[in-house]
């Protein structure tokens, strides 16, 4: 039983708790930490680089790179929220907090798009010079490796927490360094006599971050609207199916944060008793449940009601 006002009792069936969840924030934050730091560092140079060379591929690729120090904090700020227990007035928990963050990636993703394109478009209608080229090249091959390094890790990261905010903040990252090598590519360019080479370059970088926008927002999207794979159902229907007593069965899903909730309906004979009919729901959340491995977070139990025929 579980009553109103008794704090521990406002997850009747919680969500599984991942085997190292304490594990698993602590690495998520250094994760945003140390990337933050880098990312920072490798802006800071290329924004000096760019304002001394005049190049607006470098400029937008500085500027993306300390927008990431921005979308760390959002994703910070948003695995903490996301800790917080169930209350009476948020009984399905505080775990969407980290998806709403990543809402603030993709944002900060496409501001920085149109901040690429208003410069580009500029230099390239007023003719504007790049200088320092040497510099500037070394300041865009210092971002293409540093931003590899930091999307590689907080990749690693993300896919093994199952968090959608940070993967996308990896991709993020994985974006900077592509608009690090357009950069590199229009200095080039200039170098080798194009004048016109960084601004278009810088229109290239704005098509790769207009995409990558797009693709972040439709999954962070479709993860906050409870997009499940159509098979996850037919299988947990199934499995709940095949459990003695049970007639036939229904099954919906949920996201709550990184944890994925199945609700199955199960109809039984009339007649049955609640023991027993209790008895037949432990028995299709035991068959409807992935084995638990150490080396794996195991997924949400399934949340079951047991329904009799008519």
């Amino acid at each position: 039983m579980h009553l109103i006002g008794d704090e521990s009792s406002w997850e009747p069936f919680p969500p599984a708790q991942h085997l190292n969840e304490r594990v698993d924030r602590r690495d998520a934050n250094r994760a945003i930490g140390i990337s933050a730091l880098g990312l920072a560092l490798t802006g800071l140079v290329e924004l000096l680089i760019a304002l001394l060379s005049g190049s607006v591929g470098l400029l937008g690729d500085a500027i993306h790179n300390l927008s990431d120090v921005s979308t760390s904090l959002v994703v910070f700020v948003g695995l903490r929220i996301s800790k917080r227990s169930a209350t009476p007035t948020h009984p399905y928990g505080w775990d969407r907090a980290e998806d709403i963050a990543g809402l603030g990636v993709a944002l900060v993703i496409w501001l920085s798009a149109a901040f690429t394109a208003v410069v580009s478009i500029h230099k390239l209608l007023t003719h504007g010079t790049t200088t320092h080229l040497g510099y500037g090249i070394a300041a865009a091959f210092a971002g293409i490796v540093g931003n590899q390094l930091v999307a590689r890790y907080k990749f690693r990261v993300g896919r093994r927490i199952q968090s959608a905010t940070l993967i996308a903040d990896a991709r993020h990252s994985w974006l900077d360094a592509l608009s690090s090598a357009g950069a590199l590519v229009g200095i080039v360019g200039v170098a080798s006599g194009w004048h016109w080479a960084d601004a278009v370059a810088g229109l290239l970088l704005t098509g790769f971050i207009g995409h990558v926008g797009y693709e972040v927002t439709s999954d962070l999207l479709h993860h906050l609207m409870d997009g499940v794979e159509p098979g996850a159902l037919v299988a947990a229907v199934d499995a709940a199916s095949k459990v003695p007593g049970v007639a036939h069965a229904h099954a919906r899903a949920r996201w709550m944060g990184r944890s994925l909730v199945v609700e199955i309906i199960g109809f039984v004979e009339p007649g049955i008793t609640i023991h027993d009919g209790d008895a037949i729901g432990a028995e299709v959340e035991s068959g409807t449940s992935p084995p638990r491995r150490a080396t794996s977070p195991p997924a949400s139990p399934s949340r079951r009601t047991i329904s009799a025929s008519t």
